[in-house]
């Protein structure tokens, strides 16, 4: 189903819109299972660049920086992942598992008419791509991944692993990562913006994202994020059969992409392992780009470079050569 945007709460239609450096020409909402997702859409060229949401602790606006520039070029659609912006905050961990977002890039697609896109993920996003490429690959064209959050085990040396009795139980001390914790972020879920802001951009001079990303935190409350952290990711399906035992259960999803990709990651990423971008590359035989210096979202520290790889890459697959 498809609808006009709603209408804003009051407090957000008092608040002044933000101001934009390119408005959509178009945007609408998609209606899955009672769930109301808002997408819009910039530019008329060809193809399609879909650029996926991430984790849920913030919404569409992460791609303000590459919008205008690839909208002089091609059409591109966004949409705010359900549990924050104007899209719902469904109350179940269900509601977040990464079939979910795929389903309602899929419906987005329908929505604007959209027969194959060229997608792009960052962090978390890069599973939702990785996922959409393996289970419709009709609707992809081609796949970039941005310091994709893909589970191979492994970690930057100060991120410390996270299981679910940990995650759930208050700890000690709230130094550090331990601030990745859902007593601690119902206690203080500002200071977690602060601390996983930083984390992501970990690059100095980095005042202005990080204060953009603590914002979009903000738009969003810790019940919310605690829910998609509960929630399945990257599960192979039961009718794929029985993984390896030796292998991550994410080469299962990768095994199955066969449209051109390519991988960008920072090697300074305090949230997702460079080496992370590594195995992503090598699995899916495509070309790895590493950002020297770059953190865990060059797209914001790094923006003509990654705006201009993200280019050169639809034009390649598209053929235009424009």
């Amino acid at each position: 189903m498809v609808a006009t945007r709603p209408a804003e709460g009051a407090a957000q239609a008092a608040a002044p819109a933000p101001l934009r450096a390119r408005e959509p020409d178009a945007s609408g909402v998609v209606e899955r299972d009672g769930v109301h997702v808002t997408w819009d859409r910039y530019g008329d060229g060809t193809p399609t660049i879909l650029l996926l949401p991430t984790w849920s602790v913030i919404h569409s606006r992460f791609w303000k920086l590459q919008i205008p520039y690839l909208a002089r070029h091609f059409r591109v659609v966004t949409f705010d992942g359900r549990g924050n912006g104007r899209s719902d905050r469904p109350p179940s961990v269900a509601a977040y598992s990464d079939v979910e977002f795929v389903a309602d890039a899929v419906a987005v697609l329908d929505a604007t008419a959209t027969e194959r896109a060229v997608i792009v993920g960052l962090s978390m996003g890069g599973g939702y791509a990785l996922r959409l490429a393996a289970e419709h690959e009709e609707r992809v064209l081609g796949a970039v991944f941005i310091g994709a959050a893909i589970p191979f085990d492994v970690r930057p040396p100060d991120r410390v692993a996270v299981d679910t009795a940990s995650f759930e139980e208050p700890k000690p001390t709230d130094e550090g990562w331990a601030k990745y914790n859902a007593p601690y972020w119902r206690r203080d879920w500002p200071g977690f913006a602060a601390f996983f802001a930083g984390q992501m951009y970990s690059e100095p001079h980095s005042t202005k994202p990080i204060e953009d990303t603590i914002g979009w935190f903000l738009d969003t409350d810790p019940e919310t994020i605690i829910l998609t952290e509960r929630a399945p990711y990257l599960e192979p399906p039961a009718e794929w059969g029985d993984a390896p035992v030796d292998e991550p259960p994410a080469m299962a999803f990768i095994r199955r992409v066969h449209c051109p990709a390519l991988v960008i990651h920072g090697d300074d990423d305090h949230i997702t392992s460079h080496e992370v971008g590594r195995r992503l590359a090598d699995g899916l035989r495509a070309p790895l780009v590493t950002i020297a210096g770059g953190g865990h979202v060059p797209l914001g520290r790094e923006p003509v470079l990654v705006n201009r790889l993200i280019r050169g890459f639809v034009e390649r697959v598209a053929g235009s050569g424009s």
